[in-house]
């Protein structure tokens, strides 16, 4: 029988930087889809609460160390890398569909400002909003944290993003003579 090796989604690309601005893989412990069901959100925000988070507002996230709850949609939301049991939800593992990146660094909202249609300005869009959109041609879900951004894309996506991102990165280094 082969033995099969698990890759992260972008396995062999290294970390890259152009104009002070980083990209970079985040390899998340695992994605769980929580969609709440009619009438069980109090179900929900009972299973949450020894985890130390709360079901997130619309275009926010709420997190308690490395677990991560962020909204993806009307009483939608993706658990990062924690495990929770409900009757309240349907929950469902998307680990191996996303990929998650980083970019980080002074210049990166003006980075994603070449892809995204939003206004990513800090005061706009401060650490712990979260939105889901269009990274050019890809759905995405975009969180603003502390020191920059996380992306997740879908896994199939991965490569494209990363090119797409790294392009833009080299198109404002270049400009700002970097």
């Amino acid at each position: 029988m082969p033995r099969l090796i698990a890759k992260s989604p972008l396995a062999g690309s290294w970390p890259v930087t152009h104009g002070g601005v980083s990209l970079s893989e985040l390899v998340l412990e695992g994605i769980t889809s929580v969609a709440v069901l009619p009438g069980g959100q109090n179900a929900v925000d009972k299973a949450l609460k020894p985890l130390g988070v709360a079901f997130p507002a619309p275009g926010r996230f709420t997190e308690k160390a490395e677990l991560r709850l962020v909204w993806t949609g009307r009483d939608q939301a993706f658990l990062l890398n924690g495990a929770l049991a409900c009757e309240g939800a349907a929950l469902t593992d998307q680990s191996d569909g996303w990929a998650c990146l980083r970019l980080e660094g002074a210049a990166a909202a003006d980075v994603l400002a070449r892809l995204y249609p939003l206004d990513l300005r800090a005061a706009a869009f401060p650490p712990g909003h979260a939105a889901r959109a269009a990274l050019g041609h890809m759905s995405s879900v975009l969180m603003r944290v502390e020191g920059g951004f996380e992306i997740l894309v879908f896994r199939s996506m991965a490569r494209s993003a990363w090119t797409e991102l790294e392009h833009a990165m080299q198109h404002l280094a270049a400009r700002a003579g970097a």
